[in-house]
C-alpha cells in the first residue's frame, strides 16, 4: 500500500516555516511497510484543500492530513475533507464537552469558535488529543471503488507525534497487509554528483525492484535504496546485495554505508587509531569544530582548536611566523602547513587540519579568487596541503571546505 502525506497552511508556504511532520511521518510508515509516495504542502484556501484531498484520495491508499483542524476561519481541513469524501460534519457533543474541560483545567472559559473542534466526519473515529484541544480522526471507507484510509492529524509536533504513536500506528498496522521496506543510506565525500552517477548507474538500475534516489550537497553524495517486500529478509538480502556492488565500485571515496555523518565517520577513526585531532580555521569560521562537537563523546578525540581570522591570530594561536603570511600571504600553501603544524604542536594533537581561504563575495583577485581554499593536514608522517577552487557562494564554499577538511582526517587515519 502507499500512502501520501498533505501538510495544510499557508505560512508553510512562506520562508519562514517548513514541514517536519511529513518527515517523522514517512519513518513511521516505512516501519509498517507502507512507502509515501506523495507530499503536498497546500494553503489555507478551501477550493483548493477540496481539489487537493480529491487528487490524493484517488491516487493514494492512505492519505494523511496534518493541520488546519483549529478553532480560526482559517482551518478548513475537516470541511474541505468532508466535502471531498461527500459526507456530513456532525458536531459530536461528547468531544465538545471535553474541549471545555480542558479549558476548565487551565482556568479559562472556552471560545465559541472552539466549539469547531468538535465537528466529526460522519463515520469517523474521533482520536483523542491529550497535548491539545484539537481532536484526530479516522475514516475509512470505499472512495471511487477502492478502500481508503483517511487520518486528520493537528498540526503542532508536539500534538501530532504522540497522538499518531499512540492513537494511529497499531490501529495502522491492523489494517495492512505483511509488508516491509529495507534501506540503506550510502555516503560518497569530495566526488562530483554526474561523476558518480556514471559509474554507478550500470549497477543500480540492473535492480529495478529497488529505489534508488540520489541527493547531492557540497562536497557530499548520498545513495538511498528502499526496498519493498512481503518479506523482511528478502528486502534486506536484495538491499545489502546492490549495497555492496556500490561500495565496491566507489572504494575508499565512500565513506558510510549505514548513513553515519563524515564527523561521526571521523571519530570513529580518530577512537580507533587512539589519535586526537586539533583545528585551527580561518575562512571556515569554526564550521570544522563545530561539527565535529556536535557529535556526543567528541571530547575523547577532539582537543579543540582556534579560529585564526587575522595574521595577527595565526601568529599568536597557530605559531605561522609573520615572514611566511608577509611573503606568501594568508591564502596559500606554505601558510596552511603552518597552521597545520603550528595547531599541532600547540595542543599536542596527533593531528592538525587547518583551513585557509577566500570564502566571498569579495576579497578575491586574479591570483587569488573566491572560492580558493588550502587546506592542510598534519601527523607525524608529514603535513600534506591540498588546494582547491569551489565553487557558490559563501556558505557553499565554506561547507565545500569543512566538507574535504574533515575527509582529508578520514584518509589520513585511513
Amino acid at each position: 500500500m502507499n500512502a501520501e502525506i498533505i501538510a495544510i497552511g499557508s505560512e508553510l508556504l512562506t520562508p519562514f516555516r517548513k514541514d517536519t511532520n511529513s518527515l517523522y511521518l514517512t519513518e513511521k510508515l516505512n516501519v509498517l511497510g507502507v512507502a509515501v509516495k506523495f507530499k503536498t504542502v497546500v494553503g489555507d484556501d478551501r477550493a483548493d484543500l477540496v481539489a487537493t484531498a480529491q487528487h490524493a484520495l484517488f491516487r493514494s491508499d492512505i492519505v494523511l492530513f496534518m493541520g488546519g483542524l483549529g478553532p480560526t476561519e482559517d482551518d478548513l481541513t475537516r470541511e474541505a475533507v468532508a466535502e471531498a469524501l461527500g459526507l456530513e460534519l456532525k458536531r459530536d457533543p461528547e468531544v465538545l464537552r471535553k474541549i471545555e474541560e480542558r479549558f476548565a483545567s487551565f482556568g479559562r472559559k472556552m471560545t465559541e469558535n472552539n466549539a469547531k473542534q468538535a465537528d466529526v466526519i460522519t463515520g469517523g473515529v474521533v482520536l483523542p488529543n491529550r497535548n491539545g484541544t484539537a481532536p484526530g480522526q479516522w475514516i475509512s471507507g470505499k472512495y471511487e471503488g477502492r478502500e481508503r484510509i483517511v487520518i486528520l492529524l493537528p498540526g503542532p509536533p508536539s500534538e501530532l507525534k504522540p497522538l499518531f504513536d499512540e492513537q494511529c500506528f497499531e490501529r495502522l498496522r491492523g489494517k495492512l497487509p505483511p509488508a516491509f521496506i529495507a534501506t540503506r543510506v550510502l555516503k560518497v565525500a569530495m566526488l562530483g554528483e554526474s561523476a558518480v552517477d556514471a559509474r554507478v548507474a550500470p549497477i543500480y538500475k540492473r535492480y529495478t525492484d529497488i529505489q534508488t534516489t540520489i541527493l547531492a550537497g557540497a562536497g557530499d553524495i548520498q545513495f538511498n535504496l528502499l526496498k519493498q517486500s512481503d518479506s523482511q529478509t528478502e528486502a534486506e538480502a536484495r538491499v545489502e546485495e546492490l549495497a555492496g556492488l556500490i561500495e565496491d565500485e566507489l572504494g575508499d571515496a565512500l565513506y558510510s554505508s549505514k548513513g553515519e555523518s563524515l564527523e561521526q565517520i571521523v571519530g570513529y577513526y580518530l577512537q580507533m587509531r587512539n589519535a586526537t585531532l586539533a583545528v585551527a580555521e580561518s575562512c571556515t569560521g569554526g564550521m570544522v569544530g563545530a561539527r565535529i562537537t556536535s557529535i556526543s563523546g567528541s571530547s575523547r578525540y577532539f582537543l579543540g582548536g582556534a579560529i585564526v581570522y587575522s595574521n595577527e591570530l595565526k601568529t599568536k594561536f597557530a605559531d605561522v611566523p609573520a615572514s611566511i603570511l608577509a611573503k606568501h600571504g594568508a591564502v596559500s600553501n606554505e601558510v596552511a602547513a603552518a597552521m597545520a603544524e603550528g595547531i599541532r604542536e600547540q595542543t599536542g594533537a596527533m593531528i592538525g587540519l587547518a583551513i585557509t581561504g577566500i570564502a566571498g563575495p569579495g576579497g578575491g583577485t586574479v591570483e587569488k579568487p573566491v572560492g580558493l581554499v588550502y587546506l592542510a593536514v598534519s601527523g607525524e608522517s608529514g603535513t600534506e596541503v591540498v588546494e582547491r577552487k569551489f565553487p557558490g557562494d559563501r556558505h557553499r564554499v565554506q561547507m565545500f571546505a569543512t566538507q574535504l577538511g574533515l575527509d582529508l582526517v578520514r584518509r589520513k587515519l585511513m
